[in-house]
């Protein structure tokens, strides 16, 4: 993969800025939320991942689309057709299963930027035309990104543009980087997201089967990130009274804080500790891993169908508080 190309946007009040990749993904792989003499660099990134040479999912913020993780196998049925995803043309993980979604690996094109905002459409049949055949509908996600002080707004549009339904599902896949201060540990940041019930995964892939939340994993009761190992899906968000959703990273010493703020339609939740670097990532999906499957054997996955010509919108902030 070449150099990608970036577009950087900034807040002029406080110095807050985020570089974006255009050509991989659109990923917003740098967020520096600036407050007078504080910053905070808030996203994990791979040092090479501007260069093209590291994972494109393993860094910043990848959006995932048409369907968020996992699909077994990279197989399913829709409308009496078989679709299988070639390993050649998606990515995959190391037991077989097509791995999130068309868009993250490929460029966008930038229709709008200014000085705090800048927005990005992927079109599968324009922008991965060789991937058009994979999925039961053509589908446009675009992304606006904008900094307003410390705050990182990212606002979505799901269309489609075809003349079929179009099943689907959307989920950013955030890298927050740890500890929130130099000065203490990472070990004793909290994190909290309001679950309410496990989904049961076998080889992280779920069953259908959904738990009641076990003390070791249940993010509602704030616990510290060094007591954590985590690759765990969350089923049912508890939401806040305007109807969306708040996850939250804390230093109790510092009194920093890295608030994740999203629409009411995301109702799965899989957070992350990955083993390459110090970081959490929690991850809000409109729908479950391996959606498309466990819909059709009548299990409730959040998979969303839309009818041709219609839209949908939905946000994700990030906000700091120092």
């Amino acid at each position: 993969m070449p150099t990608t190309e970036t577009v950087r946007i900034g807040d002029p009040q406080t110095g807050s800025s985020a570089r974006i990749s255009v050509t991989c993904g659109f990923n917003c792989f740098e967020f520096t939320a600036r407050q007078g003499q504080q910053e905070l660099h808030v996203l994990a990134s791979d040092p090479e991942f501007e260069h093209g040479s590291c994972p494109p999912s393993h860094s910043g913020i990848p959006i995932l689309f048409p369907y968020p993780n996992r699909i077994r196998s990279g197989r399913f049925f829709w409308d009496g057709q078989e679709y299988r995803l070639p390993e050649s043309q998606v990515a995959f993980d190391g037991a077989g299963n097509a791995i999130h979604g068309l868009c993250l690996d490929r460029p966008w094109r930038v229709t709008n930027q200014s000085e705090s905002s800048v927005t990005g459409v992927f079109r599968i049949s324009t922008d991965a035309p060789d991937r058009a055949s994979l999925w039961p509908a053509d589908a446009e996600l675009t992304v606006r990104y904008e900094i307003r002080g410390t705050c990182l707004h990212s606002r979505l549009t799901v269309h489609n543009p075809s003349e079929r339904p179009l099943p689907w599902g959307i989920g950013t896949h955030t890298y927050f980087r740890l500890p929130l201060a130099k000065e203490w540990p990472a070990d004793n940041v909290k994190i909290f997201a309001p679950v309410q019930q496990l989904r049961e995964l076998v080889d992280c892939l779920p069953t259908g089967n959904i738990t009641d939340l076990p003390p070791r994993s249940d993010l509602s009761q704030s616990p510290e990130y060094g007591r954590l190992k985590l690759d765990t899906a969350y089923h049912g968000l508890r939401p806040d009274e305007d109807g969306s959703v708040t996850t939250r990273l804390s230093d109790p010493v510092s009194g920093r804080s890295v608030t994740q703020r999203f629409s009411g339609d995301f109702q799965e939740l899989v957070a992350f500790t990955p083993p390459w670097t110090t970081a959490v990532c929690l991850e809000p999906y409109t729908c479950c891993t391996d959606a498309i499957n466990l819909q059709q054997q009548g299990h409730d996955t959040g998979l969303r169908v839309m009818s041709p010509g219609d839209s949908w919108q939905g946000f994700v902030d990030i906000d700091v508080r120092f």
